[in-house]
């Protein structure tokens, strides 16, 4: 598949379609939509690393079939939306949070709404879709965020002037990481840096078989997920998370996911993601490689946009906002603090979390049905 081209309907459920939205903020946005009719009140669903539009596949028709204009953009970075810059040395700054919340404006305008009912935001989607309620609540009518919580802007120092912060010595989780006696890193740091496309997009095992052992091994087909609150943000206690978000020291994410592809049984069996299914991801990701989702999480750890982020400090999600993650699903706890702050301080108008049996971290793709049903009575309930 060529990516200056729509899906072929071959690739999609009969009334989806795939097009492409021109000249959003410098982009050409590659969509997927049911419900075609701008009178009908928008959905927009935002995907996250390393996915596609497509991760909504299995939600589109039946929230379109309640009346929905449904529409899931291939984000910047991704699939055949294109215009964006993927060199590790180009434009960086084009991936901070704040253009990307430009970038979901720009496409609810351009197919002429003035409102959204729901913003929903599926793990780097998640901080996408909660930015934008938190920005833009007249524009935003609710939020769902999945997989990823939202625990708030950063802050600013607060009281220094009567209380000047004390002179401690600077530690940082990712020395004690490796100073483990199995030397560790975290997943986010080590996709900042320079191999880690390099490593992704030419794994030995090939990109397909790399995609298909690292959603396996993030969901709840492996049944060694089983996860829990973190007690502190230190290294034994992040060391106790599998190697998909603590990696060992001296490995890629190739190296990391390798062992853990299912064998040719499990893949059969496999009812959420077959290999027909996975072929769009693999097709995608072998074009474009992994850079440009890469550059998302380069900018969530740059002090140049933590600085900007600041500017928000203190403010909160105020229109209706629910959280959607499954019970087998590390993602929920790897933040220390983040759920319990979003559901008691970032969100004024929380309306429940809900972690679904059965799912990992793909839980749109793992358990549609269900989060389909949690999404319509969230709506309904506002």
């Amino acid at each position: 598949m060529n990516d200056d081209v729509a899906y072929g309907q071959s690739t999609l459920p009969s009334g989806i379609r795939s097009r492409f939205i021109e000249d959003v903020n410098g982009l050409t946005l590659h969509i997927l939509e049911a419900g075609f009719d701008a009178n009908r009140p928008l959905i927009l669903l935002l995907h996250g690393f390393p996915e596609l539009a497509y991760s909504w596949r299995k939600l589109l028709l039946p929230l379109a079939d309640t009346g929905y204009h449904v529409v899931a953009p291939d984000q910047r970075g991704y699939g055949r939306t294109t215009g964006w810059d993927g060199d590790y040395d180009g434009d960086l700054a084009s991936f901070r949070i704040l253009n990307l919340v430009r970038d979901a404006i720009g496409l609810v305008f351009a197919l002429g709404h003035t409102s959204v009912e729901a913003v929903v935001g599926h793990d780097f989607g998640s901080p996408v879709a909660a930015w934008s309620a938190l920005l833009r609540p007249d524009i935003y009518r609710s939020v769902t965020l999945m997989s990823a919580p939202f625990g708030g802007p950063p802050p600013l120092p607060f009281d220094t002037a009567r209380n000047p912060a004390s002179d401690q010595p600077v530690t940082t989780i990712h020395g004690d990481l490796a100073a483990l006696d199995r030397p560790r890193k975290h997943y986010q740091r080590y996709y900042t840096t320079r191999e880690a496309d390099p490593n992704m997009h030419g794994a030995s095992q090939g990109v397909h078989d790399f995609l298909r052992a690292y959603y396996h091994y993030k969901s709840a087909d492996w049944k060694q997920n089983r996860p829990h609150p973190l007690e502190s943000w230190s290294a034994p206690e992040l060391a106790k998370m599998p190697t998909y978000y603590v990696m060992d020291l001296d490995a890629g994410m190739a190296e990391t996911v390798e062992p853990h592809i299912p064998a040719p049984e499990e893949i059969a069996s496999c009812g959420w993601l077959t290999e027909e299914e996975l072929s769009v991801y693999s097709e995608a990701f072998q074009r474009n490689g992994f850079q440009g989702g890469l550059q998302w999480y380069r900018c969530g750890q740059d002090p140049r946009f933590q600085t900007e982020a600041q500017t928000y400090a203190g403010r909160t999600i105020d229109v209706p906002a629910c959280f959607i993650g499954g019970a087998s699903d590390w993602g929920v706890y790897q933040r220390l603090g983040a759920l319990e702050r979003m559901e008691s301080h970032s969100c004024t108008d929380y309306r429940g979390t809900h972690l679904v049996e059965g799912a990992g971290h793909w839980v749109q793709q793992e358990q549609p049905e269900t989060v389909v049903g949690h999404l319509l009575r969230f709506l309904s309930d506002g």
